[in-house]
């Protein structure tokens, strides 16, 4: 049997201490929550973004809905709810008479049942058809 003998110092394989493996750790924590928070931030814009696109909707439909029926509402503020996208959304319009003879301009607002911010606001015009 040949004879074992020790390898050098120098030849020996070397890991990683504890040490470095904790700090390489927690680096890697660092950078996931860093992760995680711009994750979470843009779910949060894209919810936000959700809610003004779908309340730019239902006004743009309430104005196109005077438009189509030829409406011409008096100076007054009205105001409704509806199911939309499977939410409650509250609408509120405001009639104003226009210094322009039979044009009347229509302010309409939309929020969210338990939201207190508009999260749309258009104004039209409201004329009568020739």
């Amino acid at each position: 049997m040949p004879e074992r003998r020790a390898l050098p110092h120098s030849s020996r394989a070397r890991g990683f201490t504890l040490m470095e493996v904790l700090v390489a750790l927690a680096i890697l924590a660092i950078a996931l929550a860093a992760v995680m928070n711009i994750v979470a931030q843009s779910a949060s814009t894209a919810e936000t973004v959700r809610d003004r696109l779908e309340a730019l909707w239902i006004a743009q439909d309430r104005i196109t809905l005077h438009r189509l029926r030829n409406d011409r509402p008096t100076s007054d503020t009205t105001t409704g709810t509806l199911t939309f996208g499977g939410r409650e959304w509250h609408w509120r319009e405001a009639v104003s008479a226009s210094p322009v003879p039979n044009l009347r301009q229509i302010e309409v607002e939309v929020r969210l049942a338990d939201d207190r911010e508009a999260l749309a606001r258009l104004v039209g015009i409201l004329g009568e058809s020739p």
